[in-house]
C-alpha cells in the first residue's frame, strides 16, 4: 500500500496527536480540523488520514496553513479502523485522541481530558466524556447514565437507563489515551461497524487500564448524516455475529441489552421475520441475563410498530424536560462552533 504524507513545519513539542480518518467529506473534515486547531490546549498535532484517493478532500486540507497539521494520503481505502491505526503509528505525541470527520470538539476538550489523565494513578488511563448529540430533534446531552468504574464497561456501553438514552457512551470522538497503549492494542482492522465498542471491550482486559468519563459534554456528535447509512445500517446479522464472537467481553446483563438494542432493532427495521426474532429472543434469555428494562426494550422493538415506538420515546424524552435539553450557554457554544468556522 502506498501512502503520501504532506506536512507543514513540524512542531518539536507534541503532547497529544489528534487522529482524524476521512474519506470524500471535504467540508465536514475541514470543520473537524478547525475544531481541533481551536483547542485551548496548544501542544498538539493533527494527523488526518485520507482513506483512499480523494482529490477534493486533499485540496480542502491544503487550504490550511498551520504547522500542526499533517496529512497522510492513502492510495487505496483501508477502512476507518485501519486508517486510525495508520495515524497512530505516524503520531508523535505521548497521547492520542480521536476525532471522526463529521464530529467537532468544544475548545476545552483536550485541556479537560489532560487534567483528568494526569490526575489518574492508572498505568493506562483512558479518558472519555459526555457529548452533545446534534440531530433533527435538536441538541441533547448524552449519555444520561453515569459511569461507575466498579461495573463492567460493557454495562455502561449497553445498559440504558432511561430507555431512550441511546448508544452514545464512549463514542470514538470522545476517547483519549496513551499512544503506547494504542500501539499495543490497535483497532481491529476490517470491522465495518462497532469499532469503538470492540476496542473498548478488549482494552478493558489490559492490566493497568482505568476508564474515566467526564460529566461535561466536550464533543459535538452529528446524528442523521452520512454516517448513519453505515453505523446504523439494518445489518442485524453482522451485529449478531460480532456479539457472539465478543460474548466473553460482555457481562451477561450487558449482552441481553446489546441483543435488544442493536440486534433486535436492526432486525425489526429490516423486517427480518419471526424466525430471526425468535433466535434473538432465545439468545437474549439463554446467553444473557435479562432485566426488566432490557425485556421491555426487546418486546417494544419486536412487537410495537415503529411509529408507536418513536411516539413512546418522544413522550419519555418530554418527561425528562430540563434534564435532557442542552443548557442555553452550551447550546449557544455548540452553534458558534459550527457557524463560526
Amino acid at each position: 500500500m502506498r501512502a503520501r504524507e504532506t506536512a507543514k513545519e513540524k512542531s518539536a513539542d507534541v503532547s497529544v496527536s489528534v487522529v482524524i480518518p476521512t474519506r470524500q467529506r471535504p467540508d465536514l473534515v475541514q470543520n473537524a480540523v478547525l475544531s481541533a486547531l481551536r483547542q485551548d490546549f496548544e501542544s498538539i498535532e493533527i494527523v488526518v488520514v485520507v482513506d483512499g484517493e480523494d482529490r477534493r478532500t486533499s485540496e480542502a486540507l491544503e487550504t490550511f496553513r498551520d504547522a500542526r497539521l499533517r496529512v497522510i494520503e492513502l492510495a487505496a481505502g483501508v477502512g476507518g479502523a485501519e486508517a486510525r491505526n495508520i495515524g497512530i503509528r505516524a503520531a508523535q505525541g505521548e497521547w492520542v485522541a480521536f476525532l471522526d470527520d463529521d464530529d467537532e470538539w468544544l475548545p476545552r476538550k483536550l485541556s479537560r481530558q489532560m487534567v483528568a489523565a494526569r490526575q489518574s494513578t492508572a498505568l493506562w488511563p483512558v479518558v472519555s466524556s459526555r457529548l452533545i448529540a446534534r440531530g433533527p430533534e435538536g441538541k441533547l446531552i448524552r449519555p444520561l447514565r453515569s459511569f461507575d468504574s466498579a461495573r463492567p464497561v460493557s454495562e455502561f456501553l449497553f445498559c440504558r437507563k432511561p430507555l431512550h438514552d441511546g448508544p452514545y457512551a464512549m463514542q470514538t470522538s470522545t476517547l483519549m489515551m496513551r499512544r503506547e497503549m494504542m500501539l499495543a492494542v490497535p483497532f481491529r482492522s476490517g470491522l465495518k461497524r462497532h469499532q469503538d465498542w470492540d476496542w473498548l471491550l478488549r482494552a478493558e482486559r489490559v492490566p493497568g487500564v482505568a476508564f474515566t468519563v467526564l460529566s461535561e459534554p466536550l464533543v459535538v456528535y452529528s446524528i442523521g448524516d452520512g454516517r448513519e447509512t453505515v453505523g446504523r445500517a439494518q445489518d442485524w446479522d453482522f451485529s449478531m455475529r460480532w456479539g457472539a464472537e465478543m460474548r466473553g467481553f460482555f457481562s451477561a446483563k450487558a449482552y441481553s441489552w446489546f441483543l435488544a438494542t442493536e440486534c433486535a432493532s436492526r432486525a425489526a427495521k429490516s423486517r427480518a421475520g419471526w424466525k430471526v426474532y425468535a433466535e434473538i429472543a432465545s439468545r437474549f434469555v439463554t446467553d444473557g441475563r435479562p432485566s426488566v428494562g432490557s425485556a421491555v426494550m426487546l418486546a417494544g422493538v419486536l412487537v410495537l410498530p415503529q411509529a408507536w415506538r418513536v411516539g413512546a420515546l418522544r413522550i419519555a424524552k418530554g418527561r425528562r424536560g430540563r434534564q435532557t435539553a442542552l443548557p442555553a450557554a452550551q447550546r449557544h457554544g455548540a452553534m458558534t462552533l459550527r457557524t463560526g468556522l
